[in-house]
């Protein structure tokens, strides 16, 4: 016998819905960080034109309403995931207290972090090659991508000065030159592993290739800086 049931009864899954959403905004804080770090992932997978806020609203267990009501737009989200990306790498940096080391220790701890950094980050650097491929076009609108990396620079500024003032480093160099060397170093070994693995036939994922790299990387940065 089949059992009547009254049309009020039925909306139930949709209040339910919309009661955790209403639980969720009631930390937005949370609620954008979970956003931000799922979004990273796709962005990071698919870039700008290929991820979907629907996917990120399903993963998040959010709604495409509350997305827009954080960020304002796909492109807004894209932009804050790039913000924060650049962020999380600058605040790691600012605790390896590179001040309380001798200048060439410093450096050499500065360069083995960001290898690590770069190896372990593989996303980070699918999504700033995403943003090269867009020819930084969104980045550029972000009011604060200059002073996330102001402390960066101000870092190597102060180690070079140290470095110099000791006799350890050569002069004639620039914080940022010093800066977009080692992240090339580092950022290469990651954006380019696959092809060059294949080209080479190198197992790129090995731990004695990775160690290899990392001390060579290292050493390269500090004999180019080292004073004759």
């Amino acid at each position: 016998m089949n059992e009547l049931v009254h049309p009020a009864a039925r909306p139930a899954p949709r209040r339910k819905a919309a009661a955790r959403e209403t639980t969720r905004t009631n930390d937005p804080e949370r609620t954008k960080a979970n956003i931000l770090e799922v979004a990273a992932a796709e962005f990071g997978e698919k870039g700008l034109a290929g991820a979907r806020i629907d996917e990120i609203a399903a993963l998040t267990q959010t709604s495409k309403r509350m997305i827009y009501y954080y960020f304002g737009s796909k492109e807004g989200l894209y932009l804050a995931v790039l913000e924060e990306s650049y962020r999380r790498v600058r605040d790691v940096e600012a605790e390896l207290h590179l001040q309380d080391l001798e200048p060439e220790q410093a450096l050499r701890r500065l360069v083995a972090f960001t290898f690590d950094h770069h190896l372990n980050h593989e996303n980070y650097i699918r999504l700033v090659m995403s943003e090269n491929i867009n020819r930084g076009q969104y980045l550029a609108q972000s009011a604060h991508i200059q002073e996330l990396n102001v402390p960066a620079i101000a870092a190597i500024e102060h180690l070079y000065k140290r470095g110099l003032k000791s006799g350890v480093f050569r002069p004639g160099l620039e914080a940022v030159d010093i800066h977009a060397s080692i992240s090339a170093l580092s950022f290469f070994n990651v954006s380019n592993r696959h092809t060059f693995g294949l080209i080479f036939k190198l197992d790129t994922t090995s731990a004695a290739y990775i160690a290899g790299r990392r001390d060579n990387v290292v050493e390269m940065v500090v004999r180019f800086m080292r004073a004759p």
